[in-house]
């Protein structure tokens, strides 16, 4: 990632930084955009400059493997109603005026751990990244929201290469949720994972997660290799 495009982002983020209070700064686009990686890197460049920043991500907010099976909502994991909007919109409020718990999620077991969850007290700075960061019930409470773009056929290349890394770094952790496909051949967990990506992922993001491209105050802009190639400001 590079770093004047990383500095064009912290220099925008930082004029829309109130004087006093937290600065909540989304960060959101599809599945695999790399939000995580993004968010990581702009946490710390911020910090850099001097800010008390967090970072959180809006997985721990997802309903548990058990509920959503409740629901009938597992093969809907990621979409709006597989999320806890009620406690995310408390934290987002609470963070603001005291210590808020947040939960944790395990991308190994693929469900909400407690064990992973943290207790902050109000940063300068809280950046939330991942899905679900439109607002459904009341108004938004993230101040400055920024969009990753990419286009749809790098997506889907970056979902595949993931899908294939986690499986196969669970041929040494049973405990993975990605051990149940260590008896299918690499072809076939290919097949799957494109599958999952077109059923699942590319649906939800057309549906769901590029509305909040028109909604966002930063575009960034993501070339093949995941560099940014471009950031636009709106509104």
């Amino acid at each position: 990632m590079a770093e004047m495009d990383l500095s064009q982002v912290a220099e925008r983020l930082a004029a829309r930084r109130p004087a006093s209070g937290t600065h909540v700064v989304g960060v959101t686009g599809a599945v695999a955009a790399g939000k995580s990686v993004f968010a990581q890197a702009l946490a710390d460049r911020l910090a850099r400059d001097g800010a008390r920043v967090e970072l959180v991500a809006t997985d721990g907010f997802l309903h548990s493997n058990a509920r959503l099976a409740e629901l009938e909502l597992t093969n809907q994991k990621g979409f709006p109603p597989s999320y806890d909007h009620a406690a995310l919109r408390a934290a987002l409020e609470s963070v603001r005026r005291g210590p808020t718990v947040f939960p944790g999620y395990s991308d190994v077991t693929y469900d909400v751990d407690p064990a992973l969850a943290r207790t902050l007290d109000p940063p300068d700075v809280l950046v939330i990244e991942g899905l679900n960061l439109i607002p459904t019930h009341g108004p938004s409470l993230i101040d400055t929201l920024v969009y990753l773009e990419a286009d749809e056929a790098h997506l889907e290349s970056w979902y595949v290469a993931r899908f294939l890394g986690l499986w196969e770094a669970a041929e040494h952790d049973p405990a993975s949720f990605y051990a149940r496909f260590l008896g299918m051949s690499r072809p076939e967990v290919e097949g799957l994972a494109r599958m999952v990506w077109e059923k699942v992922n590319l649906k939800n993001l057309r549906e769901h997660i590029a509305p909040a491209r028109a909604l966002a105050d930063l575009v960034v802009r993501k070339g093949p290799d995941h560099a940014i190639v471009a950031v636009e400001a709106r509104g």
